[in-house]
């Protein structure tokens, strides 16, 4: 079993995931922030591709990705760095990347990558799913990986019940029709929230942007199984001195 539907089969709510930019803060830190997340008992990564155009990510995500390119990541370097990643991680771990430099890899090069060093799954955001059905689902059923489409307030009913048609590991619930970011409450989203649930879904869900402390993470836990991370904790490595620490600080910020 794929260690994303392992997870959800396990556990079912209040699942932490975090997102964070390979690469950065410095290029050989991707190792280290994926080892000191699982220390501190989060559940799911999610290890971003830096790219220069990234569409749906807020400048703090943006910032991160132009200094890990500045750094000298690439996805044929963090493929690198990933092959001995199983040797002391258990959780499962997904990639975030757009399409340009997934395809400019090879897709297929992409996907048997990934299962080599143990990728669980990926997200890549501006891939369309009528692309993905006629071209990619295939190629990754094969090598193994689970597909994580994004769902937003604007999303029809359609789309959301035909990515939980053709999707088997969780659904990325966007908080709201923005970039990343942090916000303070979400308490305009509780419709949207409850429009989802009462789909009734066979996929679990997982809420994501604008997630930065206990207030936010437990509003959104309590209409899906989890939350997702990602610039509250670029933000915390950023005002770190160390790896470690800014995961402390991202664990206390969430539990004030």
């Amino acid at each position: 079993m794929n260690r994303i539907n392992r997870l959800f089969e396990q556990k079912n709510e209040q699942i932490l995931s975090v997102y964070f930019t390979a690469g950065y803060p410095k290029l050989e830190d991707t190792l280290p922030v994926i080892s000191a997340l699982q220390q501190q008992g989060i559940d799911l990564i999610e290890i971003g591709v830096p790219f220069s155009d990234p569409m749906a990510d807020g400048i703090v995500i943006q910032n991160s990705s132009h200094k890990a390119l500045q750094n000298g990541m690439s996805i044929r370097k963090l493929f690198q760095q990933l092959t001995s990643v199983r040797n002391e991680i258990h959780i499962p771990l997904i990639i975030m990347g757009y399409l340009n430099p997934i395809m400019q890899f090879g897709f297929e090069n992409f996907c048997s990558e990934c299962q080599r060093v143990g990728i669980d799954g990926m997200i890549i955001p501006d891939l369309p799913m009528s692309d993905f059905l006629n071209k990619y689902k295939s190629i990754s059923e094969r090598f193994g990986l689970e597909f994580i489409f994004l769902i937003t307030p604007e999303t029809s009913e359609a789309r959301i019940r035909e990515i939980d048609l053709h999707t088997n590991g969780f659904i990325y619930m966007v908080s709201s029709a923005a970039v990343t970011g942090t916000q303070s409450s979400f308490d305009n989203r509780v419709e949207y929230f409850n429009r989802i649930n009462d789909m009734h879904l066979k996929n679990p869900r997982l809420i994501g942007f604008g997630i930065s402390n206990k207030a936010t993470r437990k509003m959104v836990n309590r209409f899906s199984s989890g939350a997702i991370i990602g610039s509250a904790f670029i933000k915390a490595l950023q005002e770190s001195n160390d790896v470690k620490t800014g995961v402390k600080l991202l664990m206390q910020r969430l539990n004030e």
